[in-house]
């Protein structure tokens, strides 16, 4: 399940509060990693973003 679906089921929130939450989230990663791992965790949150509303979870490294 994606983490947007997760939001709105888990803690009842609207689809704006999930996507806001979701920027939320990003930010306070980014601020605790190192900075050469920035770029990382860009890439995790974009391809958050990517499959928000897709159920693949083949190619989902979280689901394995």
């Amino acid at each position: 399940m994606d983490l947007l679906q997760e939001l709105k089921d888990k803690a009842g929130l609207t689809n704006e509060q999930a996507q806001k939450t979701f920027e939320i989230l990003k930010e306070f990663v980014n601020g605790k990693v190192p900075v050469f791992l920035a770029g990382t965790v860009d890439k995790w949150f974009k391809d958050i973003e990517k499959r928000a509303g897709e159920s693949n979870k083949e190619n989902d490294f979280l689901e394995h």
